[in-house]
C-alpha cells in the first residue's frame, strides 16, 4: 500500500516481491540517494582544497590554521551522523533526503560570501567550516535508508554503490573546484586563470545542485513503513557490544578515507612544493593530484562490498588493514627519504620531487585499501545483525520474522553510530598532521603516519579476534564466525 510516497507493504526477502516490485523501487531510491549524498560529500570537502588556496585569495593562515580548518568539517559531520540517521526513522528516507539536501545551501552560500570579502576573519572561517559538516551527517542517512531497501543478500553491493557514490564526491570536488575557480589543474592541462582565483564560483555551483537534489528527492524518492522506529529503540543498538568494536575497525576504514582526503592537498603543498617563481611554484603543485586519494578509495569501496557478499566481510576487513598497515609504513619510509621543504628553498623542493612518484603511489595503495574496507565493514554491520536475529525461535516462525525485521531496523541505526564513531578519523587525522607541539611540519607528518600504522595493526587484531578466530566449542553458539560476516 503506497500512501503519498510513503510505501507501507515492503519484503526485499520475499524473491517474487523482489522480482515484480522491490528491484526498480530499491533502484530508483539508490540512483537519487547517490546524487544527493555526493553532494554532500562535495560540500564536506570543499574545505579540503579551498583551504590550500586561500593564501592565493590574500588570506594569510598559518599552516596549522589550515590543517585545523579542513578538520572542523570532518569533526561536525561526524557529530551529525546520529540524529541524521535517526531522523530516517523519525521522518522518512525520502522527507529527510528532502531536508538534508536543503540545509547544503547554508554552507555553500556562506562560504561565497566570506571568500570574497577580504577581510572576513579567522574565526568566521572556523565557523562558516563547521556549517560544511551538514554535509558530512547525509551519509548515515543515506545507508541507513538504503539498508532497508535491499536484501540481505545484496546488501554489500547496494551499500557500497551508495557510499562510493558519495565518496567519489570528495574526489570531484578536487578535481573541479581548482578548475571552476580559476586556478591550474588536470596536471597542468588546465591553465590557471589571468582574473586569479574566485573560490567564490565553486560554493555558487553546489547550491544550485543542492536545489536540484532537493526537487529531485521530492518526486523521485519514496518513504517505507517499514524503516519506522523511535529513537529509544534505535538508540538501543548502544548496549550492543558488536556496535563498539564496528565502530572502532570503521575509524580505521572510513576515519582514513576522509582524513587524508582532506589532508592531502596541504600534505602535498606543505612538503613537496614552494610558491617560488609565481604563479604555480617550484615542486609538485597539489592541486594537479589532490583528488587522485579520494577517487581510488572511492572506486575500491563497492569492490570491497562486492569482495564481501563473496567471501565474507571479516575476511576482506583482514585483508584490507594488512594492506594499509604495509601502504602506510611504504609512505612513512619515503616521507623518511625527503628534506623538509622550506617554504622559498627552490633546490630542496626540487630534490623532493624524485620522491613524490613513490609518495604517491604508496599512498593511493593506502586509499584504495581504505576503500576496500569501508565497503567490507559495512557488509558486516547488517550481517551481525541479521546473525543474532537467526537465534531468536525456529526458521520461519513468527519470533523469527519479527526479530529479522527488528535487526534491519538496529543495523540502520548501528550504521550512524558507527558512521559517526568512524568519522571521528576525519578530524583526528588532519590534527595529528598540524600537531600544535611538534615545530616542524614534516616531523609532525612522520610522527603521524608511524601512529597510523600502529593503529591499523590494532584494526587487523581486532578483526581477527572478534570475527575469524575459531571460537573455544563451549562458546560456538555465540560466534559470529563462518557465517559470511
Amino acid at each position: 500500500m503506497t500512501r503519498r510516497r510513503w510505501i507501507d507493504d515492503w519484503d526485499p526477502e520475499d524473491e517474487a516481491f523482489w522480482a515484480e516490485t522491490g528491484a526498480k523501487v530499491a533502484r530508483r531510491n539508490l540512483v537519487w540517494s547517490i546524487f544527493s549524498e555526493h553532494l554532500g560529500f562535495s560540500v564536506w570537502l570543499i574545505w579540503s582544497v579551498s583551504s590550500a588556496f586561500l593564501l592565493a585569495s590574500g588570506f594569510t593562515f598559518t599552516a596549522q590554521e589550515l590543517f585545523f580548518l579542513v578538520a572542523i568539517p570532518n569533526l561536525v559531520g561526524s557529530l551529525l551522523r546520529v540524529p541524521y540517521t535517526l531522523a530516517v526513522g523519525r521522518f522518512g528516507g525520502r522527507n529527510w533526503t528532502m531536508i538534508s539536501a536543503a540545509l547544503l545551501l547554508v554552507p555553500t552560500l556562506l562560504f561565497a560570501y566570506a571568500v570574497t570579502n577580504p577581510g572576513t576573519p579567522y574565526w568566521a572561517f572556523c565557523l562558516i567550516a563547521a556549517t560544511a559538516g551538514f554535509g558530512g551527517g547525509n551519509f548515515s542517512s543515506s545507508m541507513a535508508n538504503i539498508n532497508f531497501f535491499y536484501p540481505t543478500r545484496l546488501k554489500g553491493a547496494a551499500l557500497g554503490l551508495n557510499a562510493a557514490g558519495g565518496n567519489i564526491g570528495v574526489a570531484i570536488i578536487q578535481f573541479c573546484l581548482p578548475i571552476v575557480v580559476g586556478g591550474a589543474a588536470v596536471f597542468g592541462l588546465v591553465k590557471a586563470s589571468d582574473g586569479g582565483i574566485h573560490l567564490e564560483r565553486a560554493a555558487l555551483l553546489y547550491a544550485g545542485l543542492a536545489i536540484v537534489a532537493t526537487v529531485a528527492a521530492y518526486f523521485f524518492m519514496d518513504n517505507l513503513g517499514t524503516a519506522k522506529s523511535d529513537v529509544r529503540a534505535q538508540l538501543s543498538v548502544l548496549r550492543n557490544k558488536q556496535t563498539l568494536i564496528m565502530a572502532f575497525l570503521y575509524i580505521g576504514t572510513f576515519g582514513s578515507f576522509i582524513g587524508y582526503s582532506a589532508a592531502m592537498p596541504l600534505l602535498i603543498k606543505l612538503n613537496f612544493w614552494v610558491p617560488e617563481p609565481a604563479p604555480l611554484g617550484t615542486g609538485i603543485f597539489f592541486a594537479y593530484y589532490a583528488f587522485l586519494g579520494a577517487l581510488v578509495g572511492s572506486v575500491t569501496r563497492p569492490l570491497g562490498g562486492w569482495l564481501a557478499d563473496r567471501y565474507g566481510g571479516a575476511k576482506v576487513t583482514l585483508g584490507a588493514f594488512t594492506g594499509m598497515i604495509v601502504s602506510t609504513a611504504a609512505v612513512l619510509w619515503t616521507l623518511l627519504q625527503v628534506t623538509p621543504n622550506p617554504t622559498a628553498d627552490v633546490a630542496i623542493a626540487e630534490d623532493n620531487k624524485a620522491w613524490f612518484p613513490l609518495f604517491l603511489g604508496f599512498f593511493l595503495l593506502v586509499f584504495a585499501s581504505s576503500g576496500i574496507g569501508n565497503g567490507s565493514t559495512y557488509k558486516m554491520i547488517p550481517a551481525i545483525f541479521r546473525t543474532e536475529a537467526g537465534r531468536t525461535g525456529a526458521p520461519g516462525s513468527p519470533e523469527r520474522a519479527a526479530a529479522e525485521l527488528n535487526a534491519t531496523k538496529r543495523a540502520s541505526a548501528a550504521i550512524g553510530i558507527i558512521g559517526a564513531v568512524g568519522a571521528m578519523g576525519g578530524f583526528l587525522i588532519p590534527l595529528t598532521f598540524s600537531s600544535p607541539w611538534v615545530t616542524a611540519p614534516m616531523d609532525a607528518t612522520k610522527t603521524a603516519f608511524f601512529i597510523f600504522t600502529v593503529f591499523y595493526l590494532a584494526c587487523a587484531v581486532v578483526t581477527w579476534a572478534v570475527y575469524l578466530r575459531k571460537p573455544h566449542p563451549a562458546k560456538a553458539a555465540v560466534s559470529y564466525a563462518g557465517v559470511g560476516i
